[in-house]
């Protein structure tokens, strides 16, 4: 598995922060590539294929997404497809500047609604998954009284796990595999 893109940048940051911007590129994470059309229908909301195509460029400006090999339809439609594995965005990147702090808690908090709509829309469709699905998936929480130090270790030792988890599926029979979300929170508290 290739290392994560860093975003280190302001303007990359508030690119991809934008709501429309997230779902578009978790789109084509899941699909592999797509075009502005098939986009658009997959949002299944309205949004017009000119303002997806306007998103996906911007997105393009920023390195995210990159043209991908057409795969048959209208010779003059874009294909697109996120341009790396994953992304890693981190906090120290940008609580240096009062606009790169406040970016990067809009950006967290636009990736958790994303991923809440994700859980949400999963416990709407349960009862239409199998049973064996059904009985697979995980809602936990836990508290544990660490170090920063210890925090990070046990960080890194959960993405690697989902790491090796990914890169077996990758390779593996696709038989009976379904795209899993698996979403990581760890962060201190106080009563």
């Amino acid at each position: 598995m290739t290392e994560p893109r860093r975003i280190a940048d302001l303007a990359t940051l508030k690119a991809f922060g934008h709501p429309l911007r997230m779902r578009l590129y978790a789109a084509l994470k899941m699909r592999g590539a797509a075009t502005a059309s098939q986009l658009a229908d997959d949002l299944d909301d309205g949004t017009a294929v000119s303002l997806v195509s306007y998103h996906l460029r911007k997105l393009a400006e920023h390195g995210l997404i990159e043209e991908a090999e057409r795969e048959g339809g209208d010779a003059r439609e874009r294909w697109w497809q996120a341009a790396q594995e994953s992304l890693r965005i981190d906090s120290k990147d940008f609580r240096d500047t009062p606009e790169g702090a406040a970016a990067h808690t809009t950006l967290s908090r636009v990736m958790y609604d994303h991923r809440r709509d994700h859980y949400l829309r999963f416990l709407e469709q349960r009862a239409g998954w199998s049973a064996e699905w059904q009985d697979a998936h995980d809602s936990s929480d836990f508290l544990a009284r660490l170090t920063p130090g210890e925090l990070k270790e046990m960080t890194a030792e959960l993405h690697a796990v989902v790491a090796r988890y990914t890169e077996h599926g990758r390779t593996a029979d696709p038989e009976g595999r379904e795209m899993v979300g698996v979403h990581l929170y760890a962060f201190p508290m106080r009563g």
